[in-house]
């Protein structure tokens, strides 16, 4: 399938990376992600989660998860993107793999789809992506989505596709560091549960 992400020029692989390298340098804490994850892991008890990095990229976020302690298992459908992924941390499980097709034999305590993740997938298959990774939560498991509105999907939409797959609404957050979410912000992190 072709997904909107593949029509890019956006960087791939290590130069993908490079951006990120930059700001860490630079002194910019690069793993909001990670630390979001968590703490809304913390929050139904979890210290230790298995989670999906669904959309993966070149793994930062995944490799950060690791580092904490989580079990972690990254999908991705660009393969430069996998192979940054896999050199960096050889250790961990990298999947290739279309979202709106994902079949793991796996139940996970929280799906992460950061990096623009849904706006990146095929048009017209956001409610599909959503069922699939649905598919593979643990009861009471979270779908963290960080992603820009505006860019081909909004958040009435998102919701509704979420709605039609069983999860329900559990925050929304203008930022991955936990600012509350305005309307007519630009960004939204948004969790749903499954019950």
């Amino acid at each position: 399938m072709t997904t909107r992400w593949s029509g890019t020029e956006a960087p791939r692989g290590d130069d993908y990376d490079a951006r990120f390298d930059r700001l860490a340098a630079s002194g910019v804490d690069v793993h909001g992600e990670a630390t979001c994850v968590e703490r809304l892991l913390a929050t139904r008890g979890i210290s230790r989660g298995r989670i999906l990095d669904a959309g993966c990229g070149t793994g930062r976020v995944a490799i950060e998860l690791a580092r904490r302690g989580h079990s972690v298992v990254g999908v991705d459908l660009d393969p430069s993107m996998l192979d940054a992924a896999r050199r960096k941390a050889p250790e961990l499980d990298w999947r290739a793999a279309d979202l709106s097709g994902l079949h793991l034999d796996a139940r996970f305590d929280a799906v992460v789809l950061a990096g623009n993740v849904m706006i990146f997938v095929a048009a017209g298959s956001e409610a599909r992506v959503l069922e699939r990774v649905a598919a593979h939560l643990a009861a009471n498991g979270l779908v963290i989505a960080g992603f820009q509105l505006g860019r081909g999907l909004d958040l009435i939409d998102y919701d509704e596709a979420a709605d039609a797959n069983a999860l329900h609404a559990v925050a929304a957050y203008s930022t991955w560091d936990g600012a509350p979410f305005v309307d007519g912000g630009d960004y939204v992190v948004r969790v749903h549960e499954k019950p």
